[in-house]
């Protein structure tokens, strides 16, 4: 038990911004309870449980959701009301449609780039579908439709007024500062090498504290903001590599370290670069280029030195040919902006079709299960299903596990206790409100832990306002709590049956494959050819860096859900997947920099090389592919790569830079191929 106690030691420890983001996560929940009881707005759970997903990321991210998440609320209410009238009258109809819906839920969490958006459409459908099998008059059934829209709507308004009133950063902040806050805990840490003393607890507990944070709050931010395409990549890469830094500080306090005189000059140039990126970032500058000089050499005493020394280096390269941050920051305009709401693959992606159709199948089970016996009570099933749908026995496993820990929480013991020990000696509203506030604030410094423990706060407080934000009065009846928890592992138990035993996917083997999907779509990246219509070209490039980004969450996701596996090739999943914490991050650096050089690929205005340069970069591209390519077979046991030819290939495109006229444009051309020629071989080499 005592790595349980330390473990929630860590988690539930506060950290900078923890309590103020709690603190506006009560506030929205609690106004949306008390507008919803004083005007007595059915389904007022589902507003105040909103109220709180909404208000997980920051003001910025808040206001830019909210109306996305409303507009999403009207599309999932006139769903329903204009497809339920095609079958209303027509049981075998009706039926279809119901399993129809459902399908169409799951393939929205899976084809929707938010997850919020998401699963407010789902759950929409998840709670409208069973309004619609009452036998009550239609009129009713409608009614009841635009209740729950309106319920949901005050829970997001409300978050959003709220926001707004405690919005006063400025733009990039919610990115930039934490990250600067990152490396400031590794520059605080590395002095005591330096001094060879011993490290502070306090130095160490919070270096410590973000590694077990890890980054993807950072990452839903760069994900869902309007930010330009180009500037949410590169942001994406530096987060992933502050973290991998991070990663690797947290493991240098739990060894042994002699620092002798030259380590003492590398850890010396490694704290005044990692002071120079974050001044840089703070001040929106692109950070200085940082080279070390002994970079290749591992050292005896400090072991991880030189992990971190590539690391670092890697971050000033993201943004190679830029001068300045803030010209990528603000919200993009014209043909530049895209919607992000949609994945660009979601017709021709084929696991959104298999995904939509793994949950369909669990949740009519769960559908045909309550109907048959005639509970309508443990409907909770279908919605249990819904926001447990996760695509590998990993991840799902640990949804599953938290959600359940989170019920017997929040609706046996606080939803259930507070029915039989404290609301029958409350008397009005604001005594209600106290205790809603209570159990709001405790849930939501639950939901801002790391995602390993984050969803069992967001159980606790929909398990319990389930309970007891239902109706207008006291809820008496027991069988509320008890009908609801029966749903939940009902739907456990079918996810368990569909997702692990019919259609089950080891978090491992999935991490591989996606890694070397991964691999394999950046070679088509780079290999795809730009002639011809360039608008056409830009859509094509547009999709391809839309699934890699994609793929580079789900390699993070899965690499989390292997902790959650016992089979019998564990330590071997849990070796690879150590490797690929190590790979990802580089890759990504790899990706963001081709990125880069698709405005010379695509000879954009500025940007047109000369015909002898354009020559000599298809063939290095062609080699780069080839490699990629190389290392996805090796890592997927088909054979070898081709090592050399990128070295070759970027010495013949050196030559021909060099012969031509130079130019900044090609000057920055040249620097953005170097890094992607040092960073393919490093790559390489390990893999």
């Amino acid at each position: 038990m005592g790595w349980f106690r330390e473990f929630l030691k860590e988690e539930l420890a506060p950290y900078p911004g923890r309590l103020q983001t709690v603190g506006r996560m009560v506030l929205a929940a609690t106004l949306a309870m008390i507008i919803s009881m004083t005007f007595r707005i059915p389904y007022g759970f589902q507003g105040a449980i909103f109220a709180l997903l909404v208000s997980r990321e920051s003001p910025r991210a808040t206001l830019e959701a909210v109306g996305t998440i409303f507009f999403v609320t009207i599309l999932g209410a006139a769903y329903l009301l204009i497809s339920v009238w095609f079958v209303i009258s027509h049981p075998i109809l009706h039926f279809l449609w119901i399993i129809a819906s459902l399908f169409l839920a799951f393939y929205a969490l899976s084809a929707m780039t938010n997850y919020v958006e998401s699963s407010t459409f789902a759950v929409m459908i998840a709670i409208g579908v069973p309004l619609w099998d009452r036998y009550v008059p239609a009129e009713t059934n409608v009614e009841d439709t635009l209740w729950l829209s309106l319920a949901t709507s005050v829970g997001i308004l409300v978050t959003a007024a709220v926001e707004l009133a405690f919005a006063r950063r400025k733009p990039g902040d919610d990115l930039v500062e934490p990250i600067a806050r990152m490396l400031a805990s590794v520059e605080e840490l590395l002095p005591f090498y330096l001094d060879d003393r011993p490290v502070d607890p306090a130095a160490e507990k919070k270096v410590t504290r973000f590694a077990v944070l890890g980054t993807s709050r950072l990452r839903r931010i760069s994900r869902r903001s309007s930010y330009s395409p180009h500037y949410a990549e590169q942001m994406g890469a530096v987060v992933a590599l502050v973290g991998r830094l991070v990663d690797i500080a947290a493991n240098l306090t739990q060894l042994s370290i002699h620092v002798s005189g030259d380590d003492r000059r590398r850890i010396r140039a490694l704290a005044a670069g990692i002071a120079g990126i974050r001044a840089d970032l703070l001040s929106r500058q692109v950070p200085r280029p940082i080279e070390f000089n002994n970079e290749s050499e591992v050292s005896a005493g400090v072991p991880l030195l030189r992990e971190m020394e590539k690391t670092v280096s890697l971050i000033p390269k993201v943004f190679s040919g830029y001068e300045s941050i803030s010209e990528y920051a603000p919200s993009p305009s014209g043909d530049e902006r895209r919607s992000t709401h949609l994945a660009s693959d979601m017709l021709s992606n084929p696991e959104h079709f298999k995904f939509g159709l793994k949950g369909c199948l669990a949740a009519s089970l769960c559908y045909i299960i309550y109907r048959s016996i005639d509970w309508p009570g443990i409907s909770t099933a279908v919605t249990t299903c819904l926001l447990t749908a996760l695509s590998t026995i990993g991840s799902s496993r640990q949804k599953q596990v938290l959600r359940f820990a989170g019920a017997i929480v929040g609706g046996f013991l606080i939803g259930m206790g507070s029915q039989i020990l404290i609301l029958p000696y409350l008397d009005s509203i604001a005594s209600f409100t106290v205790l809603v506030v209570l159990v709001t604030a405790l849930a939501s410094w639950f939901m801002t832990c790391s995602p390993r423990l984050s969803y069992f706060g967001v159980q606790i407080i929909v398990a319990f306002y389930f309970i007891n934000l239902q109706e207008f009065a006291r809820q008496t009846s027991l069988s509320v709590a008890r009908d609801r928890v029966v749903g939940i592992l009902l739907g456990l138990l079918m996810m368990w049956l569909v997702f692990d035993q019919l259609w089950g996917a080891s978090a491992g083997v999935e991490m591989k494959r996606a890694f070397i999907s991964n691999l394999r779509a950046l070679a088509q990246l780079v290999r795809e050819p730009f002639t011809g219509e360039k608008r056409l070209a830009i859509e094509r490039s547009y999709s391809l860096r839309d699934t890699i980004n994609a793929n580079f969450d789900k390699v993070r996701s899965l690499a989390d859900g292997v902790l959650f596996e016992f089979s019998s090739s564990r330590q071997q999943d849990l070796a690879f997947r150590s490797r690929i914490r190590q790979w990802e991050p580089r890759l990504r650096a790899l990706f963001v920099t081709q990125i880069a050089l698709l405005k010379y690929r695509l000879q954009l205005p500025g940007f047109e090389l000369p015909e002898s340069v354009l020559v000599a970069q298809q063939e290095f591209d062609i080699q780069l592919a080839t490699t990629l390519d190389g290392m996805a077979n090796r890592i997927d046991g088909q054979g070898t790569g081709t090592k050399d030819n990128v070295e070759d290939s970027f010495e013949r495109l050196e030559q021909t830079v060099s012969s031509e006229a130079r130019t900044a444009e090609l000057q920055t051309f040249l620097t953005l191929s170097r890094n992607i020629e040092r960073v393919t071989n490093s790559l390489d080499e390990e893999i």
